[in-house]
């Protein structure tokens, strides 16, 4: 059974933001229209479901890796801070956003605490998101038998 491991990263976090946009069990704050997703950024995301994306995206992270602190996630999704003309030096994502994240999704069971303050997939997340990346490899699968399908009636014209 193929799990989060063995298929795109891609793939999966727009498959399991879509399924949490879908559910709508994920609370999403009001202030998502508002913020930058860092202090070096200048804009507001321009995706209206980056919340969605991001949430998927630190599940995923989450899953592949034992115990995560909101600090990691925060330098995983930082980037350049582009300082005039200064060198430009790496600079952590809002871990306020990250801390909000990680609570919407222990609020709907995906997440849990562990002892030393970090967080880490819950059995009922693991077995979620195990079932969106068996749907996402059986989706691939589909439309490469169609893919087939369609070259072999071009072939017999």
């Amino acid at each position: 059974m193929p799990g989060v491991r063995d298929i795109s990263a891609e793939a999966f976090i727009v498959a399991y933001a879509s399924h949490l946009k879908r559910s709508g069990k994920l609370e999403v704050p009001t202030w998502v229209d508002l913020v930058k997703t860092g202090a070096f950024k200048e804009l507001a995301p321009y995706d209206p479901d980056w919340y969605y994306v991001r949430a998927a995206a630190l599940a995923r992270h989450i899953y592949l890796r034992k115990d995560v602190g909101v600090g990691k996630l925060a330098k995983l999704h930082g980037g350049r801070n582009r300082r005039g003309n200064r060198p430009s030096h790496h600079a952590n994502a809002s871990a306020s956003i990250q801390r909000k994240i990680c609570q919407s999704l222990e609020k709907i069971g995906v997440l849990e605490q562990t002892d030393n303050g970090g967080r880490r997939i819950s059995q009922d997340g693991q077995r979620d998101l195990d079932r969106i990346a068996t749907a996402v490899v059986e989706a691939a699968k589909e439309d490469e038998d169609e893919e087939e399908e369609e070259g072999e009636e071009e072939d017999d014209e």
